[in-house]
């Protein structure tokens, strides 16, 4: 029964959440366009499996992947073993992110306009290789980004410092990185922190946090998204010049 009232309760929340972006559209649609509504049917229907897929999720994380996240913190900071804990990191990174639905149709895309403009073949295999090794090039930036969020959090060194070093850098990079790719790094950035890599990454670091005597979970615990999102920007503008 309690987990009916809660999902019902999560249920209302995604529908609240979700309420102002209907309106937004739906105001727009009636009043400054003015035009009849195409397939509303289906544009219902979607409505409705978008409220319920976000409830769903919302649920998922609630009972397994924030609770697996810290658990598996709290077991490698009670091993107490600075490899395997940094090498879970990695692995972690590395795999939510290689996962991500977001990252597959930013690279899918990347690799569509480069082969029209002409930087690579129009051929299916070469544009294949180059969206897997865009792909590959985030992954291994959010995973080299959650070894260094780990490390901050063992040591207790204050994140801003890194903040500011890893933006210059991309800074810096965006000046001699080749136009084609400065766009497509920066969106790398932001289609790391998604739905698969942020609960997980997340739950990691507050977990890490919380197990570790003399770490506060609110100051510590946070900040592994940000190198999630910076990595990627000067990991991917390097492979461009490269490629």
């Amino acid at each position: 029964m309690n987990h009916i009232s809660a999902f019902i309760k999560t249920l209302l929340s995604s529908l609240r959440d979700l309420l102002p972006i209907i309106l937004v559209v739906a105001f727009f649609q009636i009043v400054v366009i003015r035009q009849p509504v195409a397939d509303l049917g289906n544009i219902l229907s979607g409505t409705l499996l978008v409220i319920l897929g976000l409830t769903f999720f919302v649920r998922g994380l609630e009972q397994a992947l924030f609770p697996l996240g810290e658990s598996v913190a709290y077991a490698f900071a009670r091993k107490a073993n600075l490899f395997w804990l940094l090498l879970f990191a990695f692995a972690l990174g590395f795999g939510t992110t290689i996962a991500e639905p977001a990252l597959t149709a930013v690279a899918a895309e990347a690799a569509k306009i480069a082969a029209a403009d002409g930087h690579i073949a129009q051929e299916k295999i070469a544009m294949a290789n180059y969206a897997l090794g865009l792909r590959l090039t985030v992954a291994f930036a959010v995973g080299v980004a959650i070894v260094m969020g780990v490390f901050r959090i063992l040591r207790g060194w204050p994140i801003q410092y890194f903040i500011m070093g890893g933006y210059t850098g991309v800074v810096i990079m965006t000046v001699f990185a080749p136009p084609e790719i400065i766009g497509i790094a920066y969106d790398s950035g932001g289609v790391t922190t998604s739905t698969v890599t942020v609960p997980l990454v997340t739950a990691l670091g507050v977990g890490l946090a919380s197990s570790i005597k003399g770490r506060n979970p609110m100051i510590d615990g946070f900040g592994l998204i940000a190198f999630a999102s910076l990595t990627p920007m000067i990991f991917v503008m390097a492979y461009g010049m490269i490629i």
